[in-house]
């Protein structure tokens, strides 16, 4: 059926093809979703838009090094340690010799994820090393041949997720292959054995093993190409002409040669206002490395797992959570431990996460939000991190018709009042999740939001912090989750922040600025036609933040724009966590 179903759709998409050819003369892109509509995507992204939480799995040869060579720890990523470690091709390749899985039960991973909340997996096929984890005729440096194994762990993976109803992905690294010769050419060569051409690489490495991966293993529904690195047109267009053998297939913006993909993928970030336009995925690490590393035990806590899942829900993306398996074939005890703890959690609110979209709100004080729209009704899942001790959850600046509110999974309604300040909810004293409590509030006909005006506190002071503020240029960006609170991406001087609130207790004004920074870049405060300039001290850590005195100014009443902007020339990045105005003694 599914043989009958792919010939059926080749024909289609060739089809189209050649009738766009036909009517502008030009050669038809290779790209099988050049001529798609709006509708045709949407069908094609809906299940990984209702999906939201997904299981990344970096899994190899560097799982038997484990982050040492020759006795000595090596820095950085696992997964980079034949790389980092400059280790030649013939020593690397002895570690196909001790990497003998037996303890790899696919079922077992399968239900981990799935019991964690996961809807679908993406698992390394073949990573920058150059070894294919799956029984590959277009190289012998794979699982199969090159390794006491003997079995095609990628083929035992697709059984079980086909069982258990998850789909499955494919991580692909196309540009960077540090032991098959020529693949070394773009992203890093240290040994003679890597010699080689690139484009012969291409050819004859990478598109068979991208077409195989995509041919043997059923439906396939995940292409996650990686580190684009000297990916011209031509060389692109090779591998993204093969998406064709998985019609619906989704992949990310990271071939190159100038495709775009159909992803965004932030990288052990979430970015603050989400990609407006286009759909995203966090991909994100447990703890410090993606692939094994036996000594790290920076583990991040479920509370912080959770919330960067609220977190990328409430901007409408999705999280690619990564675990990273051991020589033996299993995943790591403490990152099951966490996924089982994720997965009670979204047992309770999954509800929230699964098929929503992004908050109407540009922040709230207390938590996030999620919203689900059916039959003229949108249910606004409040996302309750810090729980109100006076019992009065205020959802600022809301004006929509309440129908009602209640507590996820719990009986009977809440009281809801319309306030100048929004809706007021009364909730229980107590939170009903330490973590995160999520309370459903539906409102009817269109979500109107009045977006909340800064105002002066009663001392007359006002601080603005990052959060508040509206960010101006390409990488600038808002940043939350493991303790930042910041703008943070200042890489490019033109980019700019601005705050807009009210006075209505004038008069002279003391402002600081809390930064952080590496180097000491100045930068430039501009407000009521004013300008204040000052260089950020080297910190020496972009999270550790000191207070800096910008200096003082006369402020009038009514309402205010303040700036905040790089001084181009010796521009340093920093990383800025509020501004605060204070009322000047005389």
């Amino acid at each position: 059926m599914f043989a009958t179903a792919i010939s059926k759709r080749l024909l289609a998409v060739a089809a189209i093809a050649l009738l766009s050819q036909a009517a502008t003369g030009q050669p038809a892109s290779p790209d099988p979703y050049a001529n798609e509509t709006k509708a045709q995507r949407d069908a094609r992204m809906k299940w990984w838009r209702e999906a939201r939480f997904g299981m990344f799995i970096h899994w190899g040869v560097y799982s038997v090094p484990a982050g040492t060579y020759r006795g000595k720890r090596i820095g950085g990523i696992g997964e980079w340690i034949m790389n980092t470690a400059k280790i030649p091709a013939a020593e690397y390749q002895q570690y196909a010799k001790e990497f003998k899985p037996v303890k790899y039960d696919a079922d077992a991973w399968v239900r981990t994820a799935k019991e964690a909340g996961m809807r679908y997996i993406v698992i390394t096929s073949k990573h920058h090393d150059g070894f294919a984890m799956f029984d590959s005729k277009a190289s012998d440096w794979n699982i199969v041949k090159a390794s006491p194994f003997g079995r095609d762990p990628l083929k035992e993976l697709a059984a079980a997720c086909k069982r258990h109803g998850i789909r499955l992905g494919f991580y692909y690294s196309q540009a960077q292959d540090w032991n098959n010769p020529g693949g070394a050419a773009a992203g890093g060569h240290w040994d003679p054995a890597q010699n080689g051409s690139m484009d012969a690489y291409i050819k004859n490495v990478a598109v068979p093993q991208v077409r195989e991966i995509l041919t043997h293993y059923g439906p396939i529904s995940v292409l996650w190409w990686d580190t684009p690195i000297d990916m011209n047109r031509e060389r692109a267009a090779q591998l993204i002409e093969v998406l064709k053998l998985q019609p619906g297939i989704i992949h990310n913006n990271r071939l190159g040669g100038g495709f775009s993909g159909d992803t965004e993928t932030p990288e052990q970030f979430v970015p603050a206002t989400g990609y407006p336009g286009r759909d995203w995925e966090t991909c994100m690490t447990m703890n410090d490395t993606w692939g094994y590393k036996s000594y790290d035990n920076n583990w991040k806590s479920p509370e912080t797992l959770i919330r960067n899942l609220v977190d990328i829900a409430s901007k409408g993306g999705n999280y690619l959570l990564n675990v990273g398996p051991t020589r033996e074939g299993l995943i790591p005890g403490p990152s099951v431990e966490r996924l089982k703890a994720v997965g009670a959690w979204m047992h309770a609110n999954g509800e929230a996460i699964y098929g929503t979209s992004a908050s109407p709100f540009k922040s709230l004080p207390w938590g996030r939000c999620t919203r689900k729209e059916r039959d003229g009704v949108t249910t606004l899942y409040l996302h309750v991190f810090n729980w109100p001790s006076n019992g009065k959850l205020v959802v600022p600046g809301l004006r929509s018709e309440v129908v009602g509110a209640a507590l996820m999974h719990r009986r009977g309604r809440l009281a809801v009042a319309k306030t100048e300040d929004g809706v007021t909810i009364d909730v229980p004293a107590a939170a009903p999740d330490p973590i995160s409590s999520t309370v459903a509030l539906q409102v009817r006909g269109p979500v109107v939001v009045e977006n909340r005006v800064l105002a002066q506190g009663a001392d007359g002071s006002l601080s603005l912090h990052a959060i508040d503020a509206e960010v101006h240029g390409s990488q600038l960006q808002y940043e939350s989750g493991n303790g930042k609170d910041n703008l943070g991406y200042w890489m490019d001087p033109a980019d700019w922040a601005e705050w807009t609130f009210d006075v209505k207790t004038p008069g002279r004004f003391k402002l600081t600025a809390e930064v952080a920074a590496q180097g000491s870049g100045s930068f430039t405060v501009r407000l009521d036609g004013k300008t204040l300039r000052a260089t950020a001290p080297n910190t020496g850590s972009y999270t550790k933040f000191v207070t800096v005195d910008l200096g003082t100014l006369e402020i009038g009443a009514g309402r205010k724009a303040l700036q905040v902007r790089p001084v181009a020339e010796g521009w340093q990045p920093l990383n800025l966590k509020s501004v605060t105005l204070t009322p000047a003694r005389p």
